[in-house]
């Protein structure tokens, strides 16, 4: 067959997208249709990609000898998507989403500039659900104001979350409020300080024991009515405060943590959120980069990073779990962060982890975590090295204000 020319178009049935072949060398595709060096592009490998991925992602071939990325942006700017997940009844999100909360505070030194650029790279790598609070950031509101700077000029491109309910007054002292009212002026500070007209998903971020779920959630079903927000979410919520705050209004999405080791979820809430319909956002689901082995030692950590103070990261107390991540990471050919995250997809086209990270390197590390398939055995032998009780230690340093 004649070769192909750079930047031809190839067609199945009504879609036709751009086939970009700098040089055409010795490429194969993997098991997504993505183009890898190995073998020759003849006309058989071209349909055997297009057949497998035309629908779903675009294939780019870099120069021979080069690293491969399915999600890099053309010179025309064409940007390939990343797979999609759909929440609850329909909000369908990119298979990663990102949270945004240590581009603000809690983790160390924070560059707005490098932050912005990383919100700005996950768009154009297809991560497009983005998740903030009001809380969160020096503070109360500065991260939502960074990320309306973000987005601002790319709001369409964005699926948006945002959260309400924790307060923190001029003394430090947190508490949380779920009451109508306060949801009703919750949400008008966050539009404006996001700078945009709606939210796409908003989450009561802790429940309020003082205040009947069945209230709250009729106070955010009126800003759906009102088209300020789109789809409702809960945060380290209980199954039986699910089920209470479904029955009021339909409940989108279940946000908590969830990850090698933190497998609380499973069971009860899980099992609630998947009768129900419920979807699942994963938060720290490299368990705070700990996971990722990004860090060995608490002391290696800035000071003022709140990790610092957290139980699970006491001591050596969990070494060995990081320890065997990247062992079995190591044995797959892949990063701690990528095994992590690859285990949290496998386990449900319902789930979608945030990954947090407030560096361009780390996200698009973590973005390749998409493409790792674990094999049956590889995830019967987490399972068994990973049960639900191997972290010692609890997730916060106070428990009271989760799974209520």
């Amino acid at each position: 067959m004649r070769a192909i020319r750079y930047g031809a178009s190839i067609r199945s049935g009504s879609t036709s997208r751009p086939l970009y072949v700098p040089h055409v060398g010795q490429i194969r595709c993997d098991r997504f249709g993505d183009p890898q060096c190995g073998q020759r592009l003849t006309g058989v490998a071209l349909i055997a990609c297009v057949a497998r991925r035309l629908s779903r992602r675009d294939f780019e071939v870099f120069r021979f000898g080069t690293a491969m990325s399915r999600r890099s942006i053309a010179a025309d700017g064409y940007r390939p998507g990343m797979r999609t997940r759909t929440l609850g009844q329909g909000l369908e999100v990119s298979e990663q989403g990102l949270g945004c909360m240590g581009m603000s505070a809690w983790y160390g030194e924070t560059d707005e500039n490098e932050s912005i650029a990383t919100i700005h790279r996950a768009l154009d790598l297809g991560i497009t659900f983005l998740d903030t609070a009001d809380m969160y950031g020096a503070t109360f509101g500065g991260n939502e104001q960074l990320v309306g700077r973000a987005i601002a000029g790319r709001r369409d491109e964005v699926v948006l979350a945002s959260k309400f309910a924790n307060k923190v007054d001029a003394n430090g002292v947190r508490s949380i409020d779920g009451r109508p009212e306060y949801v009703r002026s919750a949400i008008d500070d966050s539009l404006a300080r996001l700078g945009v007209d709606h939210i796409d998903l908003y989450y009561q971020h802790r429940v309020d024991p003082s205040t009947p779920i069945e209230e709250t959630v009729g106070a955010m079903a009126e800003l759906v009515a009102a088209g300020k927000v789109r789809h409702l979410g809960l945060s380290e919520a209980s199954s039986a405060t699910i089920r209470r705050a479904h029955a009021v209004h339909p409940i989108t999405a279940l946000q908590s943590e969830y990850s090698l080791w933190s497998r609380d979820p499973e069971g009860d809430v899980l099992d609630t959120c998947r009768e129900l319909g419920i979807g699942f956002v994963a938060y720290s689901p490299l368990g705070r980069g700990f996971l990722a082995g990004r860090f060995n030692s608490v002391d290696e950590l800035e000071d003022g990073d709140f990790r610092k103070s957290n139980p699970r990261f006491e001591g050596d107390r969990n070494r060995h779990l990081a320890d065997r991540v990247k062992e079995l990471a190591a044995a797959k050919g892949v990063t701690p962060a990528q095994y992590a995250l690859a285990w949290v997809l496998a386990q449900g086209d319902d789930i979608v982890p945030i990954p947090g990270t407030k560096r361009r390197t780390y996200l698009e590390e973590n973005a390749a975590a998409g493409d790792i398939v674990l094999t049956a055995e590889e995830l019967a032998r987490i399972d068994a090295e990973f049960p639900h009780d191997a972290a010692a230690g609890d997730r916060y340093a106070d428990m009271s204000s989760v799974n209520r």
